[in-house]
């Protein structure tokens, strides 16, 4: 009875399987976090304690399929100071839907950020919206795993104005991942860096946009293997860019979705089996048992199977009440 057990949930153990509503599974995911961890050295300590890098937190929220997206890097200097505000949301690659947001701010007058060129304050406002969005939803399993519920990221943020006063709690000015190797500048150049600093946040994909291609993944047509590696890439993404890329899918859409084409059958097959596997557990074995008999059905039509594995996906999102 307990072998039967551990082989059913052995599957289970993949990189996109774990549920955050299931406190068993997430548990077994804290035990393989505090030793990814541990032996990537992905902590920074601070009075004796351990606070997690931020790629520590990205790596937890990989394994419950959860990726962070930028929405915006916005520039809010001053004459007197370099300031760069971010915010990132959080996409869950299951159920396609926002599941967590993060806001921060980096500025060159935190301590050990004075010189501190304008591209290396808006990376940090970035890291540390994502380690701000994935610590809202994610804190309690990173407690688990036996390391503080706050990201190294943002102690440090947290920080300044006792180690400006002389007083520091870590025995270092910066954490490890906060120090870029960039050349100093002057204090004068920097104040003048302030006002065209927003050349380079222009040329991301728009907000508008990113919502467009997470759209458009979405739909039924586009498999689990490409809808996975254009959320990974999309903060990579530049104007031009995102707009051939939303081409290229809505091209792909209207050719799946074209009955006189068989790669539509094919497409619409693949993707269904693609769900059934991803989500075993939640579907139930009378319902996977059906849905697979449906998938390699010789009288089904692409149409017909899209329409399945909607109901099915809204099914599966739907909460209980």
């Amino acid at each position: 009875m307990d072998n039967s057990e551990k082989s059913t949930n052995t599957p289970r153990k993949r990189a996109e399987s774990y549920d955050i509503a299931r406190s068993d599974e997430t548990l077994d995911l804290a035990k393989d976090l505090a030793k990814f961890i541990k032996d990537n050295k992905l902590s920074t300590s601070v009075q004796g304690k351990e606070f997690v890098n931020v790629e520590g937190w990205q790596y937890a929220g990989s394994r419950l399929g959860i990726v962070p997206i930028v929405d915006h890097v916005i520039n809010v200097s001053s004459e007197a100071e370099l300031k760069y505000q971010a915010k990132v949301t959080l996409f869950d690659l299951r159920s396609g839907h926002t599941v967590g947001a993060g806001f921060a701010v980096c500025s060159n007058k935190e301590q050990g950020k004075k010189f501190y060129q304008e591209f290396a304050i808006m990376s940090m406002a970035q890291t540390r919206a994502i380690g701000k969005a994935y610590r809202n939803i994610l804190a309690w399993i990173i407690r688990a795993a036996g390391y503080e519920p706050t990201p190294a990221e943002e102690m440090d943020y947290a920080t300044s104005a006792s180690v400006a006063s002389g007083n520091d709690p870590a025995g270092e000015n910066e954490p490890a991942l906060a120090t870029p190797e960039v050349p100093a500048v002057s204090g004068a150049n920097v104040a003048m860096k302030a006002v065209p600093a927003e050349a380079p946040v222009v040329t991301y994909a728009t907000a508008s946009q990113k919502e467009e291609i997470i759209r458009l993944v979405n739909h039924p047509v586009i498999t689990r293997q490409e809808k996975t590696k254009m959320l990974l890439n999309i903060n990579r993404l530049d104007e031009e860019r995102a707009t051939s890329a939303i081409n290229k899918l809505k091209k792909a859409i209207d050719d799946r979705e074209n009955e006189a084409s068989p790669a539509a059958l094919a497409q619409a097959k693949e993707r269904l089996r693609e769900f059934i596997s991803d989500n075993a557990a939640a579907l139930g074995q009378h319902e996977v048992s059906r849905l697979e008999k449906r998938a390699d059905s010789l009288t089904a039509t692409a149409a017909e199977l899209r329409d399945e594995l909607r109901v099915a996906m809204e099914q599966i999102s739907t909460p209980a009440a």
